[in-house]
């Protein structure tokens, strides 16, 4: 038995008032929930002369540097015109007048996006193509010059892994409520063994297969998505995060490892890196182990966080709870790299 979609937790009324009078959009509001965030939720919206998408903090209580939808809508409005294609943000509203949070809105672009890492449903002839196009969009990003685009102070500079070990080890003990003996280790060794170089780019901070728009039938990325963790960083922390998926299982989020990725026309990690080393205009040091557990690290602390608000009753997917425990899954990964 099907259920309808629950109520928006705000008055969709006043909502379609308001950007009528913001951006001039007119006639009746459809409002659709996009499911599969777990993050910020997120809806489409259509008036009679335009489509737009709607990205809010979740409802509850968060905690104080997560949920930046003006840090999601500052880096869209950054790269506007850039190498890099996002989807044209229109306004951002601070206050909690209109759907209960902060939000944005911008113009919704057609594409597709892809559920798991092994793009099911796109032909296996385009599927090269399409990763190669991850990596070479991956690769402008981090050649933008952030400071000509307006991004100075978008984050500090130097001491990136240091700050970032310490930031996501605290965020896991704001939220605890179990013990992960594997994240305990990670997170002790990943502060002992920080790599001396240093380079600073624009990072987006979940750069992976979910969070591209493909276009509707060309093998090429229209749009990156869910800005919410953008900042300025390493670009060895988004390359190692855009592989997790060779070394994650499809039910560990949609992970490639064990399938005939030749079959699929999926390329190797090797062979993704590389052209990723390919595209850059300066090539930054070889991706270490030590990235990769960084990545694995962070994910984990990013899923067990989504199972605290699954407890508390916060989290924005109905199936929080179970995505959650990947927690457990991408400690364990990360440990047998190091450990064993």
């Amino acid at each position: 038995m099907t259920h309808p979609p629950a109520a928006p937790p705000f008055d969709t009324g006043r909502l379609a008032a308001f950007l009528g009078q913001k951006l001039g959009a007119r006639g009746a509001m459809q409002l659709e929930p996009i499911s599969g965030g777990q993050s910020n939720p997120t809806y489409f919206l259509t008036f009679a002369d335009r489509r737009l998408v709607l990205r809010k903090q979740p409802d509850g209580p968060i905690l104080p540097s997560a949920h930046a939808v003006d840090r999601e809508y500052r880096a869209l409005a950054a790269l506007a015109g850039s190498a890099v294609p996002v989807p044209p943000v229109l306004l951002y509203h601070g206050e909690r007048d209109i759907v209960g949070t902060p939000f944005y809105v911008m113009e919704r672009i057609e594409g597709r996006v892809f559920g798991d890492s092994a793009m099911t449903g796109a032909p296996a002839s385009e599927r090269g193509a399409m990763f190669r196009s991850v990596a070479e969009t991956l690769a402008a990003l981090h050649d933008i010059d952030w400071r000509a685009v307006g991004l100075e102070g978008f984050g500090r500079q130097g001491n990136y892994f240091q700050r970032q070990i310490s930031r996501w080890t605290k965020q896991w003990e704001g939220e605890r409520f179990r013990d992960i003996p594997d994240l305990s280790r990670l997170a002790t060794w990943l502060a002992e063994n920080i790599p001396a170089d240093d380079t600073t780019t624009l990072c987006h901070g979940d750069f992976r297969i979910g969070n591209l728009m493909f276009h509707p039938t060309a093998p090429r990325v229209v749009a990156v998505l869910d800005w919410e963790l953008a900042t300025l960083g390493h670009p060895l922390a988004d390359l190692a995060f855009s592989a997790l998926a060779w070394h994650s299982r499809p039910e560990e989020y949609g992970g490639l490892k064990g399938l005939d990725l030749a079959a699929l026309g999926i390329p190797s990690e090797a062979e993704y890196l590389a052209h990723y080393y390919r595209s850059r205009r300066a090539p930054p040091p070889p991706l270490l182990p030590f990235h990769t557990a960084f990545a694995l690290f962070r994910f984990a602390v990013i899923f067990e966080g989504i199972a605290a608000r699954a407890r508390r009753g916060t989290a924005a997917s109905a199936d929080a709870s179970r995505v959650g425990d990947l927690s457990l899954a991408f400690a364990r990964i990360g440990a047998e790299l190091i450990f064993q």
